[in-house]
């Protein structure tokens, strides 16, 4: 390609960022110069009317500029992202609190020290249009499908898989860890499917003594045992013509599970008692936190039935591994919780939704959404502060702050001093526009000290 053609191609790429970071944005157009032409705006404000007049390809927005309120700043970025809906949005931030509320959003969102060559590479798969919906989830991404609530990647693929799977027979193992949200999973893939207005029968084949479970499962017929004063189907007699959901599927005893595969291979299920079959005709969904490969290897888990119901395996991801989903969790289940008690909506503190991502949440979205409904009673002002948190989860985080404070290797104490007087530095200078002596009586500090201190850093 020529020099001109190159120029060209540069000029019909632009990018616009927002940001008042004058090193920021200087580091920006010397990384992109070559990919395309940037052309940046101090604030949020003027936004509407540069869209309308260089009509960008990209918007990367220094999030740092529009305020410190993780919340508002997310409210903020949704809004833009409803508005200019096919326009991909790149957030930049030095706070994790703010990229967590706004990865729940559905946007992609680097946090400094960001890795550049990551950066460049999404930036360069959205220029060239190649990559689109990978790189920047926001522009087709879902934040929740059915009972489901999430915008992390997991759970994008989550609902893929569900959709993929909704219109057929196909029997799915749905695994994850106890609370993951298995259940919801097999729901939203019935209610998008063909048998979605047929019945759907859920079992936790764990919440039934031994007793009880294979009468619960086939039915009986009338006498069949004591107490058997009238015949009765089985959940798998009624899940006919719809979809039949056994949780917990591992703790089937080995009678249990080769009477399940002979209704799986036949078709037909014969009551308790009965000498005749009865055809039926249903979907099988199952779930467990097993290892049900070690089960097969130990004789636990009948091989055949093994292969039978891992036809298509889903993998629901713990908590702890959906970035940016605990705050879109948090909202959900205080909106949901307070409509429900008819209470005032309450909200979230930055300081005490910074602690619960912290945690590792072991009784995943259950946890979760259990804290929220104790605390939305528990709470009597409108906002949940850090000090309302449970001893655990308070714990945890403390615990965890210390070892990213202080890791093995141990820090150039100096140097790691350094770093933290240029971000409130920053941080002030952003609050005030740039103006160095409010900055300076934010931070408490003489003009001397603030003019020696912003000489030090290169501000």
């Amino acid at each position: 390609m020529t020099a001109t053609a190159l120029a060209a191609s540069r000029e019909e790429k632009r990018v616009l960022v927002i940001t008042r970071d004058a090193e920021a944005s200087s580091a920006i157009q010397k990384e992109l110069h070559a990919l395309a032409k940037v052309e940046v705006l101090p604030d949020i404000g003027s936004l509407p009317e540069a869209l309308l007049k260089l009509v960008p390809r990209l918007l990367m927005i220094d999030l740092d500029t529009i305020g410190e309120n993780a919340r508002l700043v997310a409210e903020t970025v949704a809004g833009l992202r409803e508005k200019f809906v096919t326009l991909p949005i790149i957030g930049l931030t030095r706070e994790r609190s703010v990229a967590n509320r706004v990865r729940a959003v559905g946007i992609r969102v680097f946090v400094a020290p960001a890795d550049p060559d990551e950066l460049m590479r999404v930036v360069q798969e959205v220029l060239s249009g190649e990559s689109l919906e990978g790189a920047i989830p926001s522009v087709k991404g879902r934040r929740s499908l059915g009972q489901l609530i999430g915008a992390s990647e997991p759970m994008q693929r989550v609902y893929d898989a569900i959709l993929r799977l909704a219109d057929s027979n196909t029997t799915v193992l749905i695994r994850g860890e106890s609370g993951a949200g298995k259940e919801l999973a097999a729901r939203a893939i019935v209610s998008h499917g063909r048998r979605s207005s047929r019945p759907f029968i859920s079992l936790n084949c764990a919440a039934l003594p031994e007793s009880l479970i294979e009468a619960e499962l086939f039915g009986h017929e009338k006498g069949a045992y004591t107490g058997a004063d009238r015949s009765r189907p089985g959940q798998i007699e009624l899940a006919d013509t719809g979809t039949l959901f056994l949780d917990e599927i591992a703790t089937l005893t080995l009678p249990l599970q080769t009477k399940l595969l002979r209704v799986l291979e036949d078709h037909e299920v014969r009551r308790i008692g009965g000498n005749t079959g009865r055809k039926v005709d249903f979907r099988l969904l199952t779930a467990t936190n097993e290892d049900l490969e070690e089960m097969v290897k130990v004789g636990r888990f009948r091989e055949d039935l093994y292969y039978r119901i891992n036809v298509v395996p889903l993998a629901m991801p713990a908590l702890r591994e959906r970035e940016g989903d605990i705050a879109l969790l948090v909202d959900h289940y205080l909106k949901q919780f307070c409509i429900s008690e008819n209470i005032p909506l309450k909200r979230c503190a930055p300081e005490a939704l910074e602690i619960l991502e912290d945690y590792n949440w072991p009784g995943n979205v259950r946890e979760l959404e259990n804290l929220m409904q104790r605390l939305t009673l528990m709470v009597t002002g409108p906002t949940i502060e850090a000090r309302h948190l449970p001893k655990n989860v308070l714990y945890a985080s403390a615990t965890r702050s210390e070892s990213l404070l202080i890791p093995e290797g141990g820090i150039d104490f100096g140097e790691e001093m350094g770093r933290i007087e240029a971000a409130y530095l920053r941080a002030a200078l952003n609050r005030t526009g740039g103006v160095k002596k409010q900055a300076g009586k934010l931070l408490k500090l003489t003009p001397r000290q603030m003019k020696y201190l912003c000489h030090k850093h290169g501000l």
